[in-house]
């Protein structure tokens, strides 16, 4: 039997869906949320939580996977062509520490 429950889904007024969702991640990725919610922000001209990074990159990948001709094939994961440079290999503390600096603000 399986012990994990369906989150619910929440009807928003503005036609959208909430659903909660938990996510494992490496350091890397939640670094590049964090990266992704800084360039947005900066965009926006306001603060923005890595729920709205999230919600902005999957918008953008569904809309870029519509947009595609019909031979290729979409797939949910960020594309290939975000503006981020990948990490250099360091510990899995540092790692965590200066993801959270860099999500925080104050790397």
């Amino acid at each position: 039997m399986n012990d994990r429950v369906t989150p619910p889904i929440h009807a928003l007024p503005d036609g959208e869906a909430e659903l909660a969702v938990v996510l494992r991640l490496p350091w890397e990725d939640v670094a590049r949320l964090g990266q992704e919610a800084g360039r947005l922000a900066s965009q926006m001209q306001r603060p923005v939580t890595l729920d709205e990074a999230v919600s902005h990159r999957l918008r953008s990948a569904r809309a870029a996977a519509h947009a595609k001709p019909a031979g290729e094939q979409a797939t949910g994961a960020m594309p290939a062509s975000a503006s981020v440079s990948p990490l250099p290999s360091r510990a899995p503390t540092e790692q965590a520490r200066q993801a959270i600096e860099r999500i925080n603000g104050t790397a």
